[in-house]
Protein backbone atom coordinates (compact mmCIF):
# COMPACT_ATOMS: atom_id res chain seq x y z
CA UNK A 1 0.00 0.00 0.00
CA UNK A 2 1.28 3.23 -0.49
CA UNK A 3 -0.05 6.36 1.51
CA UNK A 4 0.61 10.15 1.37
CA UNK A 5 1.46 11.53 4.56
CA UNK A 6 1.88 14.95 5.89
CA UNK A 7 4.22 15.51 8.53
CA UNK A 8 5.09 18.93 9.87
CA UNK A 9 3.52 20.39 6.72
CA UNK A 10 5.73 17.88 4.50
CA UNK A 11 3.89 15.97 2.15
CA UNK A 12 6.24 12.56 2.07
CA UNK A 13 4.90 9.00 0.57
CA UNK A 14 5.09 5.96 2.52
CA UNK A 15 5.10 2.86 1.09
CA UNK A 16 3.69 -0.53 3.35
CA UNK A 17 3.73 -3.43 2.72
CA UNK A 18 3.77 -7.08 5.23
CA UNK A 19 6.51 -9.83 4.99
CA UNK A 20 6.76 -12.75 7.24
CA UNK A 21 3.89 -11.80 9.16
CA UNK A 22 5.80 -8.34 9.67
CA UNK A 23 5.23 -4.90 8.29
CA UNK A 24 8.27 -3.52 6.32
CA UNK A 25 7.79 0.84 5.65
CA UNK A 26 9.54 2.75 3.46
CA UNK A 27 10.51 6.37 3.34
CA UNK A 28 12.69 8.42 1.42
CA UNK A 29 14.44 5.58 0.10
CA UNK A 30 15.18 3.82 3.15
CA UNK A 31 13.27 0.68 4.59
CA UNK A 32 12.42 -0.83 8.05
CA UNK A 33 11.22 -3.59 9.09
CA UNK A 34 8.11 -3.09 12.10
CA UNK A 35 6.35 -5.88 13.81
CA UNK A 36 3.12 -4.22 15.81
CA UNK A 37 1.31 -5.42 18.47
CA UNK A 38 -1.99 -3.36 19.74
CA UNK A 39 -2.13 -2.84 23.16
CA UNK A 40 -5.71 -1.02 23.61
CA UNK A 41 -7.48 1.22 21.05
CA UNK A 42 -5.31 4.09 21.41
CA UNK A 43 -1.38 2.09 22.15
CA UNK A 44 0.60 0.19 19.98
CA UNK A 45 3.83 -1.05 21.00
CA UNK A 46 6.15 -1.24 17.68
CA UNK A 47 9.30 -3.23 17.88
CA UNK A 48 11.14 -1.28 14.70
CA UNK A 49 14.69 -3.08 13.79
CA UNK A 50 15.03 -4.62 16.67
CA UNK A 51 14.13 -1.16 18.99
CA UNK A 52 11.20 -1.28 20.53
CA UNK A 53 8.72 2.19 20.74
CA UNK A 54 5.46 2.99 22.05
CA UNK A 55 2.88 4.84 19.90
CA UNK A 56 -0.40 6.32 20.92
CA UNK A 57 -2.64 7.44 18.18
CA UNK A 58 -5.49 9.63 18.42
CA UNK A 59 -7.94 10.33 15.86
CA UNK A 60 -10.66 12.66 14.19
CA UNK A 61 -12.70 10.49 11.12
CA UNK A 62 -13.87 14.09 10.52
CA UNK A 63 -10.97 16.02 10.02
CA UNK A 64 -8.13 13.11 8.89
CA UNK A 65 -5.63 14.89 11.31
CA UNK A 66 -4.17 12.29 13.71
CA UNK A 67 -1.96 13.01 16.71
CA UNK A 68 0.01 10.26 17.60
CA UNK A 69 2.44 9.96 20.26
CA UNK A 70 5.86 8.07 19.91
CA UNK A 71 7.43 7.64 22.99
CA UNK A 72 5.65 10.12 24.87
CA UNK A 73 6.80 12.61 21.64
CA UNK A 74 3.36 14.35 20.25
CA UNK A 75 3.99 14.31 16.25
CA UNK A 76 0.79 15.92 14.15
CA UNK A 77 0.40 14.01 10.77
CA UNK A 78 -2.20 13.69 8.04
CA UNK A 79 -2.97 10.66 6.27
CA UNK A 80 -4.26 11.63 2.63
CA UNK A 81 -7.55 10.37 1.89
CA UNK A 82 -7.36 9.14 -1.59
CA UNK A 83 -4.28 6.80 -0.98
CA UNK A 84 -5.93 5.37 2.40
CA UNK A 85 -9.21 4.92 0.78
CA UNK A 86 -8.43 4.44 -2.47
CA UNK A 87 -10.77 7.56 -4.01
CA UNK A 88 -9.33 9.01 -7.15
CA UNK A 89 -9.91 12.66 -5.84
CA UNK A 90 -7.94 15.16 -3.87
CA UNK A 91 -10.28 14.09 -0.68
CA UNK A 92 -12.07 17.90 -1.63
CA UNK A 93 -15.37 16.22 -2.19
CA UNK A 94 -15.10 13.15 0.64
CA UNK A 95 -18.26 13.06 2.59
CA UNK A 96 -21.15 15.39 2.29
CA UNK A 97 -21.86 16.95 5.41
CA UNK A 98 -20.41 19.46 7.87
CA UNK A 99 -16.51 18.64 9.51
CA UNK A 100 -16.54 18.77 12.97
CA UNK A 101 -13.14 20.10 13.90
CA UNK A 102 -11.89 17.90 17.32
CA UNK A 103 -9.08 18.55 19.75
CA UNK A 104 -6.91 15.07 19.20
CA UNK A 105 -5.21 15.53 22.75
CA UNK A 106 -5.70 17.61 25.38
CA UNK A 107 -3.97 20.70 25.13
CA UNK A 108 -4.54 24.57 24.86
CA UNK A 109 -5.52 26.49 22.07
CA UNK A 110 -2.46 28.69 20.71
CA UNK A 111 -4.37 30.31 17.61
CA UNK A 112 -7.34 30.25 15.86
CA UNK A 113 -6.43 30.66 11.95
CA UNK A 114 -10.18 31.07 10.41
CA UNK A 115 -13.53 33.07 11.76
CA UNK A 116 -17.11 32.62 11.43
CA UNK A 117 -17.83 32.88 7.91
CA UNK A 118 -14.54 32.26 6.33
CA UNK A 119 -14.21 30.34 3.25
CA UNK A 120 -11.57 27.21 3.54
CA UNK A 121 -9.89 24.95 1.41
CA UNK A 122 -8.47 21.27 1.92
CA UNK A 123 -5.73 21.16 4.20
CA UNK A 124 -5.77 24.99 4.88
CA UNK A 125 -5.09 25.55 8.67
CA UNK A 126 -7.92 26.50 10.87
CA UNK A 127 -6.85 26.03 14.89
CA UNK A 128 -3.22 25.18 16.44
CA UNK A 129 -2.99 23.89 19.28
CA UNK A 130 -0.24 23.40 22.23
CA UNK A 131 -0.52 20.02 23.31
CA UNK A 132 3.03 18.40 25.76
CA UNK A 133 4.62 21.81 24.54
CA UNK A 134 4.84 21.09 21.04
CA UNK A 135 2.18 22.82 18.46
CA UNK A 136 -0.56 20.78 16.68
CA UNK A 137 -1.71 22.25 13.42
CA UNK A 138 -5.38 21.06 12.32
CA UNK A 139 -6.38 21.79 9.38
CA UNK A 140 -9.46 21.15 6.65
CA UNK A 141 -10.20 18.14 5.34
CA UNK A 142 -12.34 19.72 2.75
CA UNK A 143 -13.44 23.59 1.35
CA UNK A 144 -16.45 24.88 2.79
CA UNK A 145 -17.00 27.90 5.57
CA UNK A 146 -16.47 28.31 8.71
CA UNK A 147 -20.45 27.57 10.36
CA UNK A 148 -19.02 27.45 14.51
CA UNK A 149 -16.49 28.34 16.19
CA UNK A 150 -16.26 26.48 19.84
CA UNK A 151 -13.06 27.75 21.48
CA UNK A 152 -10.79 31.08 22.27
CA UNK A 153 -7.06 31.23 21.72
CA UNK A 154 -5.49 30.81 25.45
CA UNK A 155 -8.61 28.10 26.36
CA UNK A 156 -7.66 24.41 27.85
CA UNK A 157 -9.77 21.78 26.27
CA UNK A 158 -9.91 17.55 26.33
CA UNK A 159 -9.80 15.31 24.02
CA UNK A 160 -12.36 15.31 21.85
CA UNK A 161 -13.52 18.53 22.65
CA UNK A 162 -15.47 20.28 19.50
CA UNK A 163 -13.24 23.36 18.50
CA UNK A 164 -14.83 24.37 14.88
CA UNK A 165 -17.46 23.52 12.35
CA UNK A 166 -16.79 23.75 8.51
CA UNK A 167 -19.80 23.83 6.70
CA UNK A 168 -20.06 21.91 3.33
CA UNK A 169 -19.17 24.89 0.34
Amino acid sequence: MQYEVEVGGKLRQVHVHRADGRFVVGLDGREWTVDAARINPHLLSLLVDERSHEVTVAADPVSGQLAVGVDGMPVALTINGRRRWGRKDDGAGTGSGPQKITAPMPGKIARIVVKIGDSVLPRQPLVTMEAMKMENELRASRAGVVAELHVREGQSVDAGTLLLVVAPA
